[in-house]
């Protein structure tokens, strides 16, 4: 950000992520409100001030990383790097500075040790910090100022730097991302977690692959424990057959928008009869009539596009793989094939996400398939104006619109084969149980996608009850959908 980076330390618990920076604070004497401190310094005998972070230690009053606001009462906050050295060199042999502990300190607080201060610096009202340079303003850069410290005097301020509290990110319904703003590239070694309230962590850089890959698994983990907790109690409030199976972030790809932004944020909630598409999570009742789009499970083809099974990692220590976000924009991928054709491709963070999804996806169609127990469809042949149903019991039966006349009816075991011109029309291949002969049937549909996505649908499940372990699976709550 425009702030630049600065070290944080993270802490999480089961439902926050708490980042914590550096601060001076006073433990001892003094005001603890007071951000400004008053230090006496006295020349060393080399002609040295000392101010290194030496003289941090044997004080107790300085510390890397303090700005100076006034040296003998004169006000340096805007002053350049070399008129506060010169002041500190012509102030005698003993020095009075106020100084002030910058939170976000400058990246040049980080050089090397023996480096000189920042080249070019002139007067921004960022002050002149004081920093482990081995900067000696008066004397031999050799020497050091005493290691021992000394006596504390009664009711002298005691300061200390410490990790504290500054931003709380609630994990319930909050997201991550490794995404650009907008865009398909993957940060490496760094995410954003951002609340469902807007607060956001800001983008956490991580100094190995492996450290960023165990805080992402550790706070997906959180955040998944919390979704599960909000899923049981939506259904509390749900009928059997309108129950929450599955729901989460997903990063949507945007496809020929003209627009430099290619993704977008959506949360995906499998619930009842229906896959609802939202921009934001549904907190409360009124909110889960407020879908951007719904669409029915039993006319959803869900498309598996990349599973990674070894491990959630970026990098593989042992295997010596390149951090795979930097071969694959997106790596757990998946779609979802609607109606008229339209598909819309999501992705998501971890491959255990992903298979998440899959599962999720396939019980609860397998659910919606024996609670509706058929789907019926108008169609046409030559003209005449027919209906097409496929029943779970029954399998395929088509029967005229007008006169509800049944022509023909075939099992699910009958059916042997289709084809279909990628328009209207599609043409079944059912097998005779006697004869063993092929008979074909042809139909038009409006939205031929929609039917062959329901027959799909409809052969799975009668595949999956056939599977006793699989049947058993299917239930919410101890409760089962047969």
């Amino acid at each position: 950000g425009p702030g630049g980076a600065c070290d944080v330390r993270l802490r999480l618990t089961k439902d926050v992520l708490t980042i914590q920076k550096q601060d001076v604070v006073c433990v001892r004497g003094g005001s603890h409100c007071a951000h400004h401190r008053t230090v006496t310094l006295r020349r060393q005998p080399g002609g040295s001030l000392g101010l290194s972070i030496k003289v941090a230690d044997r004080t107790g009053m300085l510390f890397v990383g303090d700005a100076i606001l006034q040296v003998n009462g004169i006000n340096v906050e805007n002053a350049t790097h070399g008129e506060v050295v010169h002041l500190l060199r012509s102030a005698g042999d003993e020095v009075t500075i106020t100084v002030e502990y910058l939170r976000d300190a400058p990246s040049f607080l980080n050089l090397p040790s023996g480096s000189p201060g920042p080249a070019g610096d002139h007067g921004s009202g960022a002050c002149s910090p004081l920093f482990d340079s081995g900067l000696h303003l008066n004397g031999d850069p050799s020497s050091t100022a005493p290691s021992s410290p000394s006596s504390p005097v009664a009711n002298e301020p005691k300061y200390e730097k410490r990790w504290l509290d500054t931003l709380s990110v609630p994990l319930s319904m909050a997201r991550i991302s490794r995404h650009k703003a907008g865009a398909e590239t993957l940060r490496c070694s760094a995410f954003e977690v951002l609340a469902l309230d807007g607060v956001s962590t800001g983008i956490l850089q991580f100094r190995s692959a492996q450290e960023g890959a165990a805080w992402l698994r550790a706070v997906s983990a959180n955040i998944r424990d919390l979704t599960l907790q909000s899923v049981r109690m939506a259904n509390k409030c749900c009928s059997s057959c309108d129950q929450v199976v599955h729901m989460g972030w997903v990063i949507e790809r945007l496809e020929d928008t003209g627009s430099c932004q290619t993704c977008c944020s959506k949360f995906l909630v499998l619930k009842g009869s229906s896959l609802h598409v939202f921009s934001t999570p549904p907190v409360s009742t009124l909110d889960w009539g407020r879908a951007e789009e719904t669409y029915n499970l039993c006319e959803v083809l869900f498309k598996l596009h990349k599973l990674w099974l070894p491990d959630d990692c970026w990098l593989h220590a042992d295997s010596g793989l390149e951090p795979w976000g930097l071969e694959d924009p997106q790596p757990y991928c998946f779609s979802v094939l609607v109606g008229h054709g339209q598909s819309r491709r999501f992705s998501v963070e971890l491959g255990s996400e992903l298979a998440a999804w899959a599962t999720s996806f396939q019980r609860a169609t397998f659910m919606e398939v024996q609670r509706a127990g058929s789907r019926t469809y108008t169609c046409s042949w030559q003209g005449d104006p027919l209906c097409f149903t496929v029943d779970f019991a029954l399998g395929f039966t088509c029967y005229d619109s007008k006169t509800k006349n049944v022509l023909w009816r075939f099992k699910f075991s009958q059916l042997k084969g289709s084809s279909d011109d990628g328009n209207t029309r599609v043409k079944l291949l059912f097998q005779h149980l006697n004869s063993r002969q092929i008979e074909v049937k042809e139909l038009e549909f409006q939205d031929l996608t929609a039917v062959l996505h329901c027959v799909h649908a409809f052969l799975a499940a009668k595949v999956a009850s056939v599977d006793p372990a699989f049947v058993d699976s299917q239930s919410i709550g101890g409760r089962r959908f047969c």
